[in-house]
């Protein structure tokens, strides 16, 4: 189980920093995509199978949609990929920064850490995401209004900024 959480992570971090490393969104949706996937799985193997579903279910669901809505208004004629010069050199200094980070902190880390939280203790009556999702629910109510909140907000500024003067793809309407 721990290569296999090991593997998950390491597909994690690569994806991040092929996310993060390009600058069209065109191809860093697969980016995402692969993201959010390999992180519903490392939120599984430590116990969360509650969280990683809804995290899958809301991420992929509702910011995708709004994610190809933004790339459809933002039309590059020709956008960098993967292989270019310039997204390759992003990728390797912010590889580099992640292996000095972890080299850094690297003695902190304890083997408790793949531990999940309902191995910790002797008897649970219920599992730890499930607690949480309940005290979400009862004391955070207000949190989640404006949460949804922010949310809307940010949708509507990102398709601000990504219209632009030009109007990206609608510029011929």
């Amino acid at each position: 189980m721990t290569v296999f959480m090991v593997v998950l992570l390491f597909g994690l971090v690569l994806g991040l920093v092929a996310v993060a490393s390009n600058p069209s969104p065109y191809f860093a949706a697969l980016g995402l995509v692969v993201v959010a996937g390999l992180g519903c799985g490392v939120l599984v193997g430590h116990g969360g199978s509650f969280l990683s579903l809804v995290l899958f279910l809301i991420y992929l669901g509702g910011m995708l949609v709004v994610f190809a809505y933004s790339a459809a208004l933002a039309a590059e004629p020709y956008p960098e990929s993967w292989g270019s010069w310039a997204v390759g050199v992003f990728m390797f200094a912010y590889l580099l920064g992640v292996v000095l980070l972890s080299m850094l902190f690297l003695d902190v880390w304890h083997e408790a850490s793949w531990v999940p939280s309902e191995e910790l203790s002797d008897f649970h009556v219920l599992r730890g995401d499930i607690e949480g999702v309940a005290l979400m629910y009862s004391s955070g109510g207000g949190m989640l209004i404006i949460s949804a909140w922010v949310l809307l907000v940010a949708l509507f500024v990102v398709l601000e900024l990504t219209r632009g003067l030009s109007r990206g793809a609608l510029r011929a309407v």
